[in-house]
């Protein structure tokens, strides 16, 4: 029984955005229903067992861990966890920060590629994480890997990562290079597969584009959470949120032919959610007419708290 839990569907800074007064976030902030607030981006997969990863690390992660009591402490022992670790997709600040709260001398394992672990290293304050009980593990592309607790006891769950069109993070990039420095290990996606059923999902949290090669592995896929950080390319520069489009920042529009709606409507994904939503994103609204159309087009929006079992 693979198991997912949505922690945080929210883009970076979550929503509503603590400096943010659009529309959106002011209707969020009054308690509108219709509007849900929403922490950073992260999920949660267990094979049923009890044991629990994270894929990435959300700076909200400690209110993630009270919201779900599936990641809490067992009540009879004084210091324990059933997340045995976490798999990082990116170094993104919103996607890496969540680590800090995982400091108390808890074992666990951390997955990322080289370059992620490169930038975990550079940045000392991640030397709280006790390398006695937090091993980091290198992930190769293309390569599955059997996760495991840092007792190293193989869990019900197996990842694929796999390089996605992206780009190294804002706080990492070099205005002097090509692509700002980026380079493939730098965005990744995960397929995940519970190893007992064969049953599997993909993770694509971040993606600046749908090449051939990544719609052809998406087809036909049982279960996908995909990037849904903004409606339109030059939606913040529109609300006068920022001035960037969601190309520059690495992340692929929702609407239009050359959109995310678009691209998947010929893959015959059987469930496809959004993920890591901007606050500006006109979705995030349930009444409002964007909301409606990626619902026809058989899309859900992820929120906190999701759950989903294949």
């Amino acid at each position: 029984m693979l198991q997912v839990i949505v922690l945080g569907s929210a883009a970076g800074g979550g929503f509503p955005q603590w400096n943010c007064n659009c529309a959106l976030c002011r209707r969020a902030r009054a308690g509108d229903p219709k509007v849900r607030r929403r922490t950073q981006s992260s999920l949660a997969v267990s094979s049923g067992d009890g044991k629990w990863f994270l894929l990435n690390a959300s700076p909200d992660l400690r209110k993630q861990i009270d919201d779900n009591p599936d990641l809490h402490p067992d009540p009879e022992v004084t210091r324990h966890s059933p997340i045995m670790g976490a798999v990082l997709t990116n170094a993104d600040v919103d996607h890496i920060a969540g680590l800090l709260n995982l400091r108390e001398s808890q074992p666990l394992a951390v997955y990322a590629t080289p370059r992620v672990h490169a930038v975990l290293d550079r940045n000392t304050v991640y030397r709280v994480l006790n390398p006695a009980y937090v091993d980091r593990r290198p992930l190769e592309l293309e390569r599955r890997t059997e996760l495991a607790g840092k007792d190293g006891i193989v869990n019900g769950l197996a990842i694929e990562p796999f390089s996605v069109p992206g780009k190294i993070a804002l706080y990492l990039e070099d205005p002097s290079l090509d692509n700002l420095g980026s380079a493939a290990e730098d965005t990744i996606a995960l397929k995940v597969t519970e190893r007992a059923t064969g049953k599997s999902f993909f993770y694509v949290p971040a993606c600046a584009s749908m090449p051939p090669d990544l719609a052809e592995r998406l087809s036909g896929a049982d279960l996908v959470f995909f990037d849904g950080t903004v409606w339109k390319d030059d939606e913040m520069i529109a609300t006068r949120t920022g001035k960037k489009t969601g190309g520059r920042m690495g992340h692929m529009h929702l609407a239009g032919k050359d959109g995310s709606v678009a691209a998947f409507a010929g893959l015959g994904v059987k469930r496809k959610v959004f993920v890591h939503i901007n606050n500006t994103n006109p979705v995030l609204a349930e009444d409002s007419p964007e909301r409606a159309f990626v619902e026809a087009a058989g899309w859900e929006v992820g929120y906190d708290g999701m759950r989903v079992t294949l």
